[in-house]
């Protein structure tokens, strides 16, 4: 009974790296709800990662020495196993931890990439995010051009995000946060009754041109869609709006999706 089993410290890691098994990731939701202790624990995980990720940004693009690079160790030892002993080497790899261990996850078990990827993404992305009281935003509504070129620049394609004043949802900001898929946009709304909103866009690799859809996931929804490569996916609490009019009224202003 994989729900039943109590919450470690692993478990928060691995939700917050995005690699958390679907079967448990409801249950850290639940958990994270009912323990602000351990919401505020798993906030310093989070601020200490990106402190970690901005140090080290100056050599983060820089090349990976050939002998070095840990994606083709991975993928030249997988190609000399076979059966049992594929899985065994893969299981090694997976338990040495951090880095290595996700590259030789993705090695064997590559990540969904397509539209019901991008939604639960989203989903994720909220509820580490937009559930946070005191730092919900990496740069806020005032810095919205430093923000719109940061974003931009990382995802290589032009984004910004929308305005909702409209939908009676008022810009707080944004950030860029990470996926199995690489990096994404994320903006976060706030409605008059302090009920949270968020927009994640991220290119998309797959399903490049999709309709809208709607999602349910437990107390969230979501509407998600594709264009021309991009991704866009609209979250908020069950109920507390109808998504599918503000989901239109981000589409209207991004002309290219």
């Amino acid at each position: 009974m994989t729900g039943d089993r109590p919450i470690s410290e692993d478990d928060l890691h691995a939700f917050l790296d995005g690699v958390l098994e679907e079967s448990r990731r409801d249950a850290v939701r639940r958990y994270l709800d009912t323990h602000p202790e351990a919401q505020e624990r798993f906030a310093a995980y989070r601020e200490h990662g990106e402190a970690l990720r901005n140090a080290l940004a100056p050599v983060s693009d820089q090349p990976l020495p050939a002998e070095l690079n840990l994606k083709a160790l991975v993928e030249r030892r997988r190609k000399t196993l076979a059966g049992r002993r594929q899985m065994a080497a893969a299981a090694a790899i997976l338990c040495i931890g951090g880095l290595s261990g996700w590259m030789g996850r993705e090695a064997v078990s590559p990540p969904a990439r397509g539209i019901q990827a991008l939604g639960r993404e989203a989903v994720d992305n909220y509820v580490v995010y937009a559930s946070d009281t005191r730092r919900p935003v990496e740069l806020a509504s005032d810095q919205r051009a430093t923000l719109t070129r940061w974003v931009s620049d990382r995802l290589d394609t032009p984004v910004q995000p929308p305005d909702l004043e409209g939908a009676g949802y008022r810009f707080l900001g944004g950030r860029l946060v990470t996926t199995p898929n690489g990096p994404a946009a994320l903006f976060i709304y706030e409605g008059a009754a302090a009920e949270r909103l968020a927009v994640m866009m991220r290119p998309m690799e797959i399903e490049k041109n999709r309709s809208m859809s709607e999602q349910s996931y437990g107390a969230l929804d979501g509407v998600t869609w594709s264009r021309d490569g991009l991704g866009f996916s609209v979250v908020a609490p069950r109920a507390s709006t109808d998504l599918l009019p503000v989901a239109e009224d981000v589409r209207r202003q991004t002309p290219f999706s």
